[in-house]
This record gives C-alpha cells, sequence and structure tokens, in this order.
C-alpha cells in the first residue's frame, strides 16, 4: 500500500476538501554500484572538509551562499523552515483554465490525490466530477517540505491528479537559447502539404501499454548476459540524416510506407472496438496493468536471456526452408516491430530482432492475431 508524500486540504471559493497525496509515478532504472575497476570494493561518497580532508557529520553542515569568492552567507535548516510560504498546508486553487492552455515544457512531477477520509468523500468526487465535465484544469500553489510549489489540478477517471509544475522564470525561451532555429515554414509550401499527409497516414490512438522502456530492458539483458558469461550483440545504429535534396522524395516513400502497412491490419488501434473497451480505464491508471504488465515482462526477460547463446545461429524450432523463404527475413528490426505492433503482439518491446521474426512468422503460420495471445 503506498504512503502519502503529503497531506492537507484543497481549497475552491469557500469549498474545503481533505486530501492526501501520493506519487503517481516510480522509477525503473537499473542502479549500479560504484566500483574499483579490477575489484569488487565498493566506492562510496563521504563528506570531507575540501581543506583538512577530514569527515565531517551531517549535524555540523550548514547551508552557504557565495557572494564573493571564498567569502559565504550561511543560513541554517531552522531560518528556512520560519520564513517558508505557508504553513497551514493547503493546496489553494486561484482559477480554473483550459487543459491544453498548460504547455508540458511546465510539468514536472504527477500525484494522485485521495479523500483525507471517508467523510469527505462526497465533496472531493464533486469536485473531480466538476473538474471532468467542464474540462477544466485548476491552477493552485501549495507548500511541501518548506518549498512552494505551483500546480495543476485535474479530473482522472476515478481520482483527482495533482501536477506539480516549473515556475515562469525557470522555463527557457527557445527564441533566446537556441541560436539554430529555421524561420516558419511557408503554410503553402509543397514539402509541407506532403509532411501533413503523413501525420495524418501515422496517425493512431495512445496506448500506453504498446511502449516500453528498449533501453532499459537491454540493460538488464546486459547484465544477465554478463552474469552467465555471456555476450549481447550490439543494437543497430541510428539511421543518417535526410539528405535535404531527398527530402520530398523520403517523405512520399514514407507516406507510402506508412499507408501499406495499415492495410495488413491496424491491430486495433484504431478501429479495433474490442480493445478500446477493454482499456479505456486501464489507460487513465496505469497501475492495474501492473501485475499483468510484470508477468508478460518477466517471460520476455526470460526468454531474452534463454536464447542469449544462439543470437548467432537460427532458433530453436525453425527449419531452414522457413529461414530462406520467408519475406521475413529481409525486414529490419524496426520494420518488424512495428508489423509486431500492427499484429498486437504482446511484449514485443522487450523482443530481440529474431524473436520478433520468430512471433510474425508462427501468426503467419496459423493465420491468428496476436491480440489473443
Amino acid at each position: 500500500m503506498a504512503r502519502p508524500v503529503w497531506s492537507g486540504v484543497i481549497t475552491f471559493g469557500l469549498v474545503t476538501v481533505p486530501v492526501r497525496m501520493y506519487a503517481a509515478t516510480e522509477d525503473h532504472t537499473t542502479h549500479f554500484h560504484q566500483l574499483q575497476r579490477g575489484t569488487n570494493d565498493r566506492v562510496r561518497n563521504k563528506r570531507v572538509n575540501e581543506r583538512t580532508g577530514k569527515s565531517v557529520g551531517y549535524d555540523d553542515i550548514v547551508k552557504g551562499y557565495e557572494i564573493a569568492d571564498g567569502q559565504y552567507v550561511t543560513v541554517e535548516r531552522e531560518e528556512l523552515e520560519e520564513i517558508a510560504p505557508g504553513k497551514s498546508q493547503v493546496i489553494d486553487v486561484s482559477g480554473f483554465v483550459e487543459a491544453d492552455e498548460v504547455d508540458p515544457v511546465y510539468y514536472v512531477r504527477s500525484y494522485y490525490l485521495s479523500p483525507g477520509d471517508e467523510k469527505y468523500r462526497k465533496p472531493y468526487e464533486l469536485l473531480r466530477a466538476a473538474l471532468e465535465s467542464s474540462a477544466k484544469t485548476g491552477i493552485a500553489t501549495f507548500v511541501m517540505h518548506g518549498k512552494e510549489y505551483l500546480v495543476a489540478l485535474r479530473a482522472g477517471e476515478n481520482v483527482l491528479a495533482l501536477h506539480t509544475l516549473h515556475w515562469a522564470d525557470e522555463v527557457r525561451d527557445p527564441e533566446e537559447e537556441l541560436s539554430e532555429l529555421p524561420g516558419r515554414q511557408r503554410s503553402d509550401s509543397k514539402e509541407l502539404k506532403t509532411a501533413r499527409q503523413l501525420i495524418d497516414s501515422m496517425s493512431t490512438t495512445f496506448h500506453p501499454e504498446d511502449y516500453s522502456d528498449r533501453y532499459e530492458a537491454r540493460v538488464r539483458a546486459l547484465v544477465q548476459a554478463k552474469a552467465e558469461g555471456e555476450e549481447l550483440t550490439p543494437e543497430e545504429g541510428p539511421p543518417e540524416a535526410t539528405n535535404v535534396v531527398d527530402l520530398s522524395e523520403a517523405l512520399n516513400r514514407s507516406i507510402e510506407r506508412a499507408r501499406s502497412g495499415k492495410k495488413g491490419g491496424d491491430g486495433g488501434r484504431k478501429t479495433g472496438g474490442g480493445r478500446q473497451k477493454s482499456t479505456a480505464r486501464d489507460r487513465t491508471h496505469p497501475a492495474k496493468r501492473r501485475q499483468s504488465t510484470s508477468r508478460s515482462g518477466t517471460g520476455a526477460w526470460k526468454s531474452r536471456a534463454g536464447t542469449s547463446k544462439s543470437r548467432t545461429g537460427a532458433p530453436k524450432g525453425r527449419t531452414g526452408a522457413s529461414k530462406n523463404t520467408s519475406p521475413l527475413r529481409d525486414l529490419g528490426k524496426d520494420e518488424l516491430y512495428r508489423r509486431a505492433g500492427d499484429q498486437g503482439v504482446k511484449g514485443r518491446s522487450k523482443m530481440t530482432r529474431e524473436q520478433l521474426l520468430e512471433a510474425l512468422e508462427a501468426l503467419a503460420g496459423s493465420g491468428s492475431s496476436g491480440k489473443a495471445a
């Protein structure tokens, strides 16, 4: 069960709703310890006096702001707490805006809010439903751990979500920071029209569960392979930049490729009503999918580790004839991955090229779809 990171009240107008705040996301990054090369000896960071080289205890450390070279103003933690803005723990909603008025560059972290007690469920749900039906986002400020935050308050399907925002002076102006920005494209240019056609041909609906951290999966596979004394084949390098002279041709070929891919089926992303109904609620709350995705992720992990020895040869169960006759053998990993997405192959984001090939060939042989797998 998650533990609240903050508790207080939401106020809008004369209405006050007690709430508890929980982190909405979690880190899945593989964390490494620091070791001295050639040994298993841990390397640790220590607080030391720069002048004497001696260790300094946490209680003997104060914050210092440099006002001149080597000259500091020291500030105690208690002094910072005394001047912290507001101590009433209130999420003070100052107004409501259209959701798209908040540029995504302002978003920092996401949290879920729950009613502070069972007796406050009604006003909590009233605020959530009002935000949902009005399609508005509340803008508020509140204090947590001695720091004031600007936040956006919005309605999820069954929960209030809170997003911390950057302050205006923390967001850089791209016109001032980036000297390489090109001028605006003419709205009637042929290339722009072709680019819009490409976007239209690639348009789909967003299903977060279709995307996984492939780099993180490769890191774990690397650790597993090294633990077993094996090697991991490197990923293909990035494609070369498109030649400006060939830009129009590249756009047109991209449109043809996108359209031909959709003819083979869209994997339920746009017209698959069954899939959309089954995932409509889960897309709002990724936590609901955690158990099922962790199981499938474990299976893909075991499969990856188990096939690392035979990466240079044909996987088990594939005959020489199928290797030579399958038209899929000539496709790169990116195209195989796209086709696996069209067929609804589960766990594809953690698959190697050979595993993607095996899955697609198995589907082609059985005439079925991965969505039922």
